[in-house]
């Protein structure tokens, strides 16, 4: 078993380019075992370009690219990782366990079909030809090839697109399965409380660099909103006025308040209201600390006069 924290994969003060475009900046980042990265930012960020660096697919034009202490194109290196692109292009025509054991055979200590089937919920669809599948089934035989081969570190692109919330629950459960071995996953998806569920660690990239990393709960941290929760009697009109209040919804029959001044606000709610009830208090979620990281800076008013 994988010593836990060790690091598997590493980029170090990479670049890259494609013509004017610079992908990557100076990027650091490491992979280690027995975690879930969860890789998230805009679209252009700059994920796709290092993972397919970490994956041997493009070259860096400046840094050190590491994958298990050696180049990420060689083949022992290789033999050591899965792989679940958002796109996968298979024979339609092979059944799901012909394609298993077909991966299976590329590895040197693979795990038996069955294993494999059973841990991503495909048990069922040995004997069906991938191309009758329907798209989230085949989301999940993609998952099983990318884990047959028993590696140590898994990259997974959007795995749950086109998947219904069971098959994505038993996703996940197989994922954290995984981390219990001691292995890694890299996982990039835009379903934000997918990140949430199952990342030891987070990473955000915007425009080829990393603005944010680590856990779920210290990037939440770095947001001043709170969110106040309550039934009351109060209209949501009036409670939209206060200095407190940031933004004021309604949410069935409890209102949500966001607000940087959580006890002044709590504080006044029970004084103008004594049959509040209800009342709870949290954090901004990954969805809302992701949204202000990633947020373009408004231009100064000098600047947008000028423009």
């Amino acid at each position: 078993m994988m010593v836990l924290d060790t690091v598997l994969a590493r980029l170090r003060g990479v670049r890259k380019t494609y013509g004017t475009l610079r992908a990557l900046d100076g990027i650091d980042l490491a992979l280690r075992s027995g975690e879930v990265l969860a890789l998230l930012g805009p679209n252009g960020a700059g994920k796709t370009t290092a993972i397919s660096l970490l994956l041997g697919l493009a070259r860096a034009d400046a840094g050190t690219v590491e994958l298990f202490g050696r180049d990420p194109q060689d083949i022992a290196a290789r033999r050591q990782i899965g792989v679940m692109l958002q796109d996968a292009q298979l024979p339609p025509t092979l059944r799901v366990g012909e394609l298993l054991r077909l991966t299976a055979s590329y590895y040197p200590n693979p795990r038996s079909v069955t294993e494999s089937a059973e841990l991503a919920g495909v048990a069922d669809l040995l004997m069906r030809p991938y191309g009758k599948l329907s798209g989230g089934q085949q989301r999940r035989v993609q998952f099983a090839l990318a884990l047959c081969g028993r590696p140590a570190l898994l990259f997974l692109d959007e795995p749950t697109v086109g998947m219904d919330i069971e098959a994505r629950q038993k996703l996940w459960a197989a994922i954290r399965h995984l981390i219990a071995e001691g292995n890694a996953v890299v996982l990039t998806t835009h379903y934000l409380e997918e990140a949430e569920a199952l990342a030891d660690r987070v990473c955000v990239m915007a425009k080829g660099r990393v603005i944010s990393e680590g856990s779920v709960d210290a990037l939440r941290a770095r947001i001043a909103l709170k969110r106040v929760w309550c039934s009351t009697q109060l209209s949501l009109a009036e409670l939209a006025t206060w200095p407190d209040v940031a933004e004021a919804r309604s949410d069935g029959d409890r209102v949500c308040l966001s607000t940087e001044h959580v006890e002044a606000l709590v504080r006044r709610l029970l004084a103008e209201d004594m049959t509040l009830s209800s009342l709870e208090v949290r954090a901004a979620g990954l969805a809302e600390a992701f949204t202000e990281l990633t947020r373009e800076p408004s231009p100064s008013p000098a600047l947008a006069e000028a423009a």
